[in-house]
């Protein structure tokens, strides 16, 4: 298989270059009678898309999305929903240089030796361009999840390289390109990024979301599990290098006393593990965090070898972000979204006849 499908009752299949003619997915196992529209793809594209500050790529693409199939009269048909984007400002001649050398940290030489071709125009598969048809799907799987359960899912940066919040708002994740919850430090920010696009250096970052309102029930107990299929659909995007489901890696430090998340009649004391135990959601918040690394295509110079196996230098030009993380969130987003509408759909299939069980412990609060 070329795996570049993902999910079981709600499929998902992406297709296109960076610096092809276009990009596009299918969507199969979408419910009828969701209504959608091609405008309804314009707000997460738009936060997903390069060109909107000075701190990302300068590639400007219009991200126009066409819906050929699956959807009539402004609803869901339930047959597969095709959808695509023209890409219109590609600069392939911005990568001639780099045609015969394998840019260290990207998948350059890995891609030679698993296919004996390369697309080098933008990374072509590799490419970020690729995660526009993920935020694209997960507009679906959000709406239907919002609609049938009423489950919100939302991300924000949670670390610039080492900077992180020092307060929390959700009204200010959406009103600043950086998708950070903290307004009085987006000055901070942006003379951080200033500071390092004029190094010529990158950082990494970590993108933390979001799940409320998931019903207790969702996943499988062993190879379904619903923090296994998290961790692997967020680990299939573009320069992910880690993946935790609540405190991740700061459990190793904690006591068992801490960690575990005990329950009152009143509600959950805690959330620790990310609103998932045993592989199936408990009700609470689904929290999945991921750690991004510095992009590779910096001005720095860097040694390598070209496809002789010479020595050679590698300066990365063209338009590229020099930290990734920052349009991150909603592609993360999209990944959760699309997980979780494909495990509500196979809870649906197997478990839809044992009905809400009692009792039914409230969530704790997200903070």
């Amino acid at each position: 298989m070329s795996s570049n499908s993902f999910g079981k009752l709600l499929t998902v299949t992406t297709f296109g270059e960076s610096h092809g003619p276009a990009i596009g997915c299918v969507i199969d196992g979408c419910p009828p009678g969701l209504a959608i529209a091609p405008e309804d793809f314009r707000a997460d594209l738009d936060r997903r898309a390069t060109g909107k500050s000075r701190h990302t790529s300068q590639r400007r693409e219009a991200d126009d999305i066409e819906i050929l199939s699956g959807v009539y009269e402004g609803v869901t048909t339930g047959t597969p929903i095709a959808l695509v984007i023209r890409n219109t400002d590609a600069r392939s001649k911005d990568y001639n240089d780099i045609a015969e050398r394998f840019r260290p940290g990207h998948a350059d030489y890995t891609y030679w030796h698993k296919y004996g071709v390369r697309d080098p125009r933008g990374g072509g598969r590799s490419s970020a361009r690729e995660t526009t048809m993920r935020v694209a799907a997960g507009v679906v799987a959000k709406r239907w999840l919002a609609e049938r359960y009423g489950v919100r899912v939302r991300g924000w940066l949670a670390a610039l390289g080492d900077v992180t919040p020092r307060a929390f708002d959700w009204d200010a994740v959406e009103e600043n390109p950086f998708f950070w919850p903290d307004a009085a430090m987006v000055p901070e920010l942006e003379a951080f990024m200033d500071r390092l696009r004029k190094s010529g250096d990158s950082v990494g970052a970590r993108v933390t979301v979001l799940a409320d309102n998931v019903p207790p029930g969702w996943g499988e107990p062993i190879y379904g599990k619903l923090d296994g299929e998290l961790a692997a659909a967020l680990m299939s995007i573009n320069a992910v290098k880690g993946v935790e489901i609540g405190d991740g890696f700061g459990a190793v430090a904690q006591r068992g006393s801490t960690h575990r998340d005990e329950i009152t009649p009143e509600g959950f004391l805690s959330n620790h593990a990310g609103g998932i135990l045993g592989g199936i959601s408990t009700g609470q918040d689904v929290i999945a965090s991921i750690a991004l690394k510095p992009t590779s295509s910096i001005l720095i110079p860097g040694r390598s070898v070209n496809v002789r196996g010479e020595p050679v230098e590698v300066v990365t030009k063209g338009r590229h972000d020099p930290c990734v993380g920052i349009r991150a969130t909603p592609i993360a987003e999209a990944m959760v979204a699309l997980v979780l509408m494909d495990q509500a759909l196979r809870h649906r299939a197997q478990c839809g006849d044992v009905g809400a069980m009692k009792p039914l412990i409230p969530a704790k609060t997200a903070p």
